[in-house]
């Protein structure tokens, strides 16, 4: 699917959608991130990961600072078409903390 065929059925009406990133390989969850238009087409022209910051209210490229590059290797669309499930390579951590996710801290008891 082109970029301009997934600008057609993707949701961004509230301007970000939610870009929940797995490993390629082992489908770990790495982390959660928010895409504009934008941020998407960056992505599909690169094949690293793009995202727009909230909090900065700026664009960034994922490793850009740190070397922990996620190479794209498949970006699926959800059935409602306002979330975006992207597989990478990554390559390093995910996290800014050095986790290789951002899913590392479990809850123990209260779960029922």
């Amino acid at each position: 699917m082109s970029y301009e065929e997934v600008l057609k059925m993707m949701d961004f009406s509230k301007g970000l959608v939610p870009a929940i990133v797995q490993d390629y390989e082992n489908n770990e969850v790495l982390m959660l991130a928010y895409m504009d238009k934008e941020a998407l087409k960056r992505t599909i022209e690169t094949g690293k990961t793009w995202f727009f910051s909230r909090s900065r209210k700026a664009y960034w490229n994922k490793g850009e600072t740190s070397g922990h590059f996620q190479y794209v290797k498949s970006i699926s669309i959800d059935c409602d078409c306002d979330t975006l499930l992207v597989k990478v390579d990554q390559i390093g951590a995910a996290c800014h903390t050095g986790n290789r996710s951002c899913f590392y801290r479990g809850i123990n008891g209260g779960i029922k």
